[in-house]
C-alpha cells in the first residue's frame, strides 16, 4: 500500500467506533491528507487525489452511480459519474477515498449498531470524510468568519462543492442554523 494512504490509515484505531470517534477520526484523516499532500487552500485539486500512488479515476458517462471503488489490477480504481457537477464529482472522489482508506477494516470500525448496517454506518462516515477533506474547518472557519463571506452559493464556489454540502458544512460548524424538514420539502432555517 501506498505510504500516503498507510500514514492515513494509521491514524485509524483498529477497535468499533461510535459516530463521534469516527467523525473525529476522519476529520484528522482529511487533516492530515491535506497536509501529506501539501494541499493549503480551497479548492482542493483533484489532483492531489489523482496522484497518490496506485489510485486511479476515470469516469463513467452516464452511470447509474455517484461512484465507486474496487482494487483492479495493482491500483484502486475510484469511478465516478461524470455527468455529475464538479461539485457532486469531488464530493464522491472523497468519500470512495475514504472507502479505500477503511477497505480493510470496515466491518471491525463500523459494527451493525442500533438498527444501522455496517454498510449504511460506513457510507454515513466515507460522505462525512469527504465533506472534512474538502471543507476543512478551519478553511471554512477562514472564509465565514475572518473574511466574513455570508453569500452560501459564493463559499461553495470557493471550495467547489454542492450548495447543500456547503450549507450542512456551515450548519455542523454552528455557523448557520440547520437546515429545516417540512415533509419532502428542504425549507432553509430563518
Amino acid at each position: 500500500m501506498t505510504s500516503t494512504i498507510r500514514k492515513v490509515r494509521d491514524l485509524m484505531p483498529l477497535k468499533p467506533l461510535s459516530i463521534i470517534d469516527a467523525m473525529r477520526i476522519a476529520d484528522i484523516q482529511a487533516n492530515r491528507l491535506l497536509a501529506l499532500l501539501g494541499v493549503t487552500e480551497a479548492p482542493v485539486p483533484e489532483s492531489a487525489i489523482a496522484g497518490i500512488p496506485k489510485i486511479h479515476i476515470e469516469r463513467l458517462t452516464p452511470a447509474p452511480f455517484s461512484g465507486a471503488t474496487q482494487w483492479s489490477k495493482g491500483r484502486w480504481l475510484i469511478v465516478i459519474n461524470g455527468s455529475e457537477t464538479s461539485g457532486c464529482q469531488r464530493m464522491s472522489i472523497g468519500h470512495e477515498l475514504k472507502h479505500i482508506i477503511d477497505a480493510p477494516f470496515s466491518d471491525m470500525l463500523y459494527p451493525p449498531l442500533h438498527g444501522h448496517s455496517t454498510y449504511d454506518r460506513w457510507e454515513q462516515i466515507c460522505d462525512y470524510f469527504a465533506v472534512a477533506l474538502l471543507m476543512p474547518t478551519e478553511w471554512v472557519r477562514k472564509v465565514y468568519v475572518d473574511e466574513g463571506v455570508r453569500d452560501l452559493r459564493r463559499i461553495a464556489q470557493r471550495f467547489d462543492v454542492p450548495v447543500r454540502a456547503m450549507q450542512f458544512r456551515l450548519a455542523g460548524l454552528g455557523l448557520v442554523d440547520p437546515p429545516v424538514h417540512c415533509g419532502s420539502t428542504l425549507l432553509v432555517a430563518a
